[in-house]
């Protein structure tokens, strides 16, 4: 069977935007009998551990990871289309490698939400980039990436700069990323970025951002986007995805990609450097523990510093204990002599 890996997917934790819950999304990897499945849900990590326990107990490797929005700084955000109110900036996808990507990814994640104005969609800086990279590998993100927008908007010279400065941060982890659901900017972009990619021996890597599981899930899925935008559906004007944006099995994507057979190639070995998934499964564990030990610890402390009777409550006392008091109903209440 083809050595093909989803690396850039959303579940049901994409809100509003994924139709595909995590059980789902381990039915049909198990189903293709596929080694390994990554979850990069749009600007949130809730999954994460769900996603790690299920696939795990499924004999299939987990690969956590997030599709984060990017502010290169370069140019104003462009507005989404639809939503003319909000600016959207260009999405990333970063895979945790190791457990120190993993942590720099938390970190990322959590500064996109709380260092941004309240009336901006979470987004990273650029710049936040420094010093975080080390244990994570990075996609350019597809049609909604920062190159194919820049090659899109006639940019390409732009899209040289972000490509660079991405190579700069992220050196040989860095993939070009290629989608194909037949859309005219897919088409268009795809040579330049094939091009950008030999020209600075950047690996490209073969993609299909799922949000739904079969064809037939095509109209829910955008009755969903509309919704969640606020459009009716016969309106043409909005964001719309296609019925390939479904879960492909590994044989489709081949398929898919039969005249770039290296980039198919590149998910295995996306795959072979993404080890950590499993890591996530086993820190949350250990960090369940953590903190029910420390729960016990707090309690026991809490106990042991309570006041007892006959003590003066808020000093220490500086005399012997006083013997326990009898434990009867009856010496809980005054006397009846008072």
């Amino acid at each position: 069977m083809p050595g093909f890996v989803h690396l850039h997917v959303h579940s049901s934790y994409s809100l509003l935007e994924g139709a595909l819950t995590i059980a789902r999304l381990c039915e049909l990897a198990k189903a293709d009998r596929q080694p390994a499945l990554a979850l990069t849900d749009t600007d949130n990590m809730f999954g994460a551990l769900e996603f790690s326990d299920k696939m795990a107990a499924a004999g299939i490797q987990p690969i956590v990871g997030c599709a984060l929005a990017v502010d290169f700084s370069d140019q104003d955000a462009l507005p989404r289309t639809g939503s003319p109110q909000q600016l959207e900036h260009p999405r990333i996808v970063l895979l945790a490698a190791r457990e120190n990507g993993y942590r720099s990814l938390m970190r990322l994640n959590s500064r996109a939400f709380l260092e941004t104005a309240p009336n901006q969609p979470p987004h990273v800086r650029l710049a936040w980039l420094e010093g975080e990279t080390e244990g994570l590998l990075a996609l350019t993100g597809g049609p909604g990436g920062p190159l194919d927008a820049a090659i899109v908007a006639g940019q390409s010279h732009l899209a040289e700069l972000r490509c660079e400065a991405l190579a700069r941060m992220f050196g040989d982890r860095l993939y070009i990323e290629l989608q194909r659901h037949g859309g005219s900017a897919e088409r268009s972009a795809e040579p330049a970025l094939i091009a950008l990619a030999y020209a600075r021996g950047i690996p490209l890597v073969a993609t299909n951002e799922p949000l739904f599981a079969r064809q037939e899930d095509y109209e829910a899925h955008d009755a969903l986007i509309c919704i969640a935008e606020g459009r009716l559906v016969v309106e043409t004007d909005r964001r719309q995805f296609t019925t390939e944006h479904r879960f492909k099995t590994r044989a489709e994507m081949a398929a898919l990609f039969a005249d770039l057979p290296e980039a198919v190639a590149s998910t295995a070995e996306t795959r072979g450097a993404a080890r950590f998934g499993r890591g996530c499964r086993r820190r949350s564990c250990r960090a369940s523990r953590s903190a029910r030990t420390a729960r016990r610890s707090t309690k026991q402390r809490n106990y042991a510093s309570a006041p007892r009777p006959g003590s003066n409550v808020g000093s220490r006392p500086t005399g012997p204990r006083p013997a326990a008091p009898s434990r009867t109903i009856a010496s809980a209440w005054p006397s009846s002599s008072t």
